[in-house]
């Protein structure tokens, strides 16, 4: 890869191509990968997305899928940005991301800052820890578009939206595709 550019791993609103490139235009999806002893898990609520939004939570035994982007280097501070670096609502880390075929890529992945501590799934996700209907629905969307395996898809439709059925306020109509 060239010195220029950096490996990104998606978990969230992200996996989509049309939602990364609002703010990334140089991003080039390259493949798909899991991070290994991670859960996915959603926490803070995101004005922009009336919702939680997803954060991955160190968890042994259990995996993240997720898209991996190549990106240029100079899509780096509004990628932070966007992640809410600035405002201490993420941090990003190098995390090792294995591929389908085993092979393991050096990925810069955003982990909120407040992760929550009780692991719950499906209905027993709180209200207050529920993605809005956008935002799940924008997950799945980019999930299915990255070719993530079935079982995972499967598993993130287990996650309940909070109720709120309008639009983000990202600039763009991501349930017109």
């Amino acid at each position: 890869m060239a010195s220029n550019k950096f490996l990104y791993f998606a978990y969230g609103s992200n996996l989509l191509a049309k939602r990364i490139r609002i703010n990334n235009p140089t991003a080039v999806r390259r493949d798909i990968g899991r991070l290994k002893d991670f859960r996915l898990d959603f926490a803070t609520y995101s004005k922009r997305w009336h919702g939680a939004s997803a954060t991955i939570v160190p968890t042994e035994n259990e995996y993240v899928w997720g898209a991996i982007w190549e990106i240029d280097n100079s899509d780096i501070a509004s990628l932070d940005q966007q992640e809410g670096v600035e405002d201490k609502l993420y941090f990003s880390k190098i995390v090792d991301i294995e591929t389908p075929n085993g092979s393991f890529l050096k990925c810069k992945v955003y982990q909120q800052c407040n992760n929550p501590q009780e692991h719950l799934t499906g209905n027993l996700l709180p209200q207050d820890r529920r993605p809005s209907a956008a935002y799940r629905d924008t997950i799945l969307k980019g999930a299915r578009e990255s070719g993530i395996p079935s079982d995972y898809i499967k598993f993130l439709e287990t996650f309940p939206h909070n109720g709120y059925l309008g639009e983000p306020e990202i600039g763009l109509a991501l349930r017109e595709m």
